[in-house]
């Protein structure tokens, strides 16, 4: 099953999202062009007080998750063939290519080119990188990222880079996305939108909620999403 274009009816809103849902789906919501975002992402982009933020809390958090991160590697070792890490070529700020790296949940490794997208059911998820997957613990070594600076605490998730060309050429307003650094978390996320992209519509919400993110961000937003994503961690649509 790879990536498929169709319609499909966009779920609720979850409780968990700082905006209402009519203010991401509704049709009446102003968003500035790409160029008036584009003043928005500078501002986003340039503020010492997010970048301190990631630092300290990236910094704080690998500490404490060490020991975690020792078992679940462990494990990963135990249950399948195959290196402990993951990384994987995605798009940054600007475009700007980087490796993201995740904990390994599956028996192959597509980092490079086209891949298949994880599905319901996917064999190529091994045992315990299903609940790597389920708790989002596969993700912890983005930490990583966000110290180095790839990525940011909060931001537009970054999607592998086969994905992202194909999106950008059939949704407007797509490459927005790029405008600003990725994040460990995302306003989408905690809005309920987090999972597979199989249909259009799924996708199309997520660039609308990080156009949103973009357009509307503060470090008081950060704070409030880090804040909710902890509710949202387990998420019935993770794979």
């Amino acid at each position: 099953m790879g990536i498929v274009f169709e319609g499909s009816t966009l779920s609720d809103i979850s409780a968990f999202s700082p905006f209402s849902r009519e203010e991401i789906n509704s049709n009446n919501v102003s968003f500035p062009s790409s160029s008036g975002l584009g003043g928005k992402s500078e501002e986003v982009n340039s503020s010492k007080l997010k970048r301190l933020l990631d630092i300290l809390v990236s910094s704080i958090l690998i500490f404490l998750l060490s020991p975690l991160a020792l078992i679940v590697g462990a494990l990963i070792k135990v249950d399948s063939r195959g290196p402990v890490f993951f990384a994987q070529k995605r798009y940054g700020a600007g475009k700007k290519a980087f490796y993201i790296y995740k904990f390994r949940s599956m028996s192959v490794m597509e980092s490079e080119g086209a891949f298949t997208q994880a599905f319901a059911g996917d064999p190529r998820i091994t045992k315990v990188g299903r609940i790597l997957r389920s708790t989002s613990i596969d993700e912890l070594p983005q930490l990583w990222n966000v110290l180095k600076g790839d990525m940011s605490l909060v931001g537009p998730r970054p999607h592998a880079i086969s994905m992202d060309d194909a999106f950008a050429r059939v949704i407007s307003n797509f490459a927005d996305r790029h405008l600003v650094r990725p994040g460990l978390t995302g306003l989408a996320q905690v809005a309920g939108y987090r999972g597979p992209t199989e249909a259009l519509s799924k996708i199309a919400v997520r660039v609308r909620c990080d156009r949103l993110y973009i357009k509307k961000w503060s470090i008081w937003l950060d704070l409030v999403i880090l804040a909710k994503t902890a509710f949202a961690l387990k998420n019935p649509n993770a794979l």
